[in-house]
C-alpha cells in the first residue's frame, strides 16, 4: 500500500532527509586513499547519532553497519571492513539513511577516490545525470514507468546498463515502502504519482552487463562480469509544484 504523507509528516521527514544528506556529505569527505571503509562507516554512524538520529541501515535485516559502502565492481550493499583500504582510482558508492522522529531519509552517491580514470568518471557522470532525468518525470499524474523509462533511456543511450534485480522504493515511516521504483520501464505504466508520495529514486548503472550476483555474505552485490558500477540516490516528494528533492544539504 502506498502511504500518502500529510504536510506535517513531510516537514518531519524533511528533517530526517537533511540528516541523511549531511551524513552522505561527511562520508564523501572521508573518501581518500589509505582510508578503510570501516573508518568511513564509523564517521557516518557518529555523525548521525550526534544529530539525535539513528542509522537506518544498522541492523536492518541483519545488516551489520551504518552505511553500505560499495567499491568498484560492487553495485550495492557492500559491508564496511577494516581490511578494505581504499586506493587511488577507486570509485566508492556510499548509501546511507537516517531515522529521525519517526521517518527515514535515504540517499547515495558514488565518490571518486583521488584521481580516477576517464572511463570511471564518465560512468559516474552518466549515472548521476540519469538520476536527475528520472526526477524530472516524478510529476503528479505521471506513472512509475515514466521515471524508470527516463533513467533507462539516458543510460542505455550511453551504452551502459541499468540493474534489474534491485530497484528504488517508497520511503517514509518505513525504510522500504510501496511502490517499487525500477530504473527501467514503459511510459504510462505502473502506479500513478500523487502529491504526498515519497520515493527513493536510485539508478544502479554498470559498465557492462546488468547481471549481478550476491556474494556468500548474502549482502555484497557485484557485477557478474567484474566491470564497474555506480549508484546515486535521492529521496523525492511528489508535490503539486513538481518533484521536491528532500535529501539536499543546507
Amino acid at each position: 500500500m502506498v502511504v500518502i504523507k500529510t504536510a506535517r509528516e513531510l516537514s518531519k521527514m524533511l528533517d530526517a532527509c537533511k540528516i541523511s544528506a549531511e551524513a552522505l556529505r561527511v562520508a564523501g569527505e572521508a573518501v581518500k586513499p589509505g582510508v578503510t571503509t570501516y573508518e568511513i562507516d564509523t564517521v557516518v554512524r557518529k555523525f548521525i547519532e550526534k544529530q539525535g538520529a539513528t542509522p537506518s541501515f544498522l541492523g536492518y535485516g541483519g545488516f551489520p553497519a551504518s552505511a553500505c559502502i560499495s567499491v568498484n565492481n560492487v553495485v550495492i550493499h557492500g559491508i564496511p571492513s577494516k581490511k578494505q583500504v581504499l586506493k587511488e582510482g577507486d570509485i566508492v558508492s556510499v548509501d546511507v539513511g537516517a531515522f529521525y522522529e519517526g521517518f527515514h531519509g535515504d540517499n547515495a552517491y558514488t565518490f571518486p577516490c583521488g584521481k580516477i580514470s576517464a572511463n570511471a568518471q564518465a560512468l559516474l557522470d552518466a549515472t548521476k545525470e540519469s538520476l536527475y532525468e528520472g526526477i524530472k518525470m516524478a510529476l503528479a499524474g505521471n506513472r512509475i514507468g515514466d521515471i524508470g523509462n527516463a533513467v533507462q533511456k539516458y543510460v542505455e543511450a550511453r551504452s551502459y546498463s541499468v540493474v534489474r534485480d534491485f530497484v528504488g522504493h517508497g520511503v517514509g515511516a518505513k525504510l522500504h515502502e510501496d511502490p517499487s521504483v525500477p530504473n527501467y520501464g514503459t511510459p504510462g505504466r505502473g502506479v500513478r504519482l500523487v502529491p504526498g508520495m515519497t520515493i527513493a529514486i536510485e539508478p544502479m548503472v554498470t559498465e557492462g552487463s546488468y547481471e549481478v550476483e550476491v556474494l556468500e555474505d548474502e549482502w555484497t552485490t557485484v557485477t557478474k562480469d567484474g566491470k564497474l558500477a555506480a549508484h546515486f540516490e535521492h529521496t523525492i516528494a511528489i508535490t503539486d509544484n513538481g518533484p521536491k528533492i528532500m535529501t539536499l544539504c543546507d
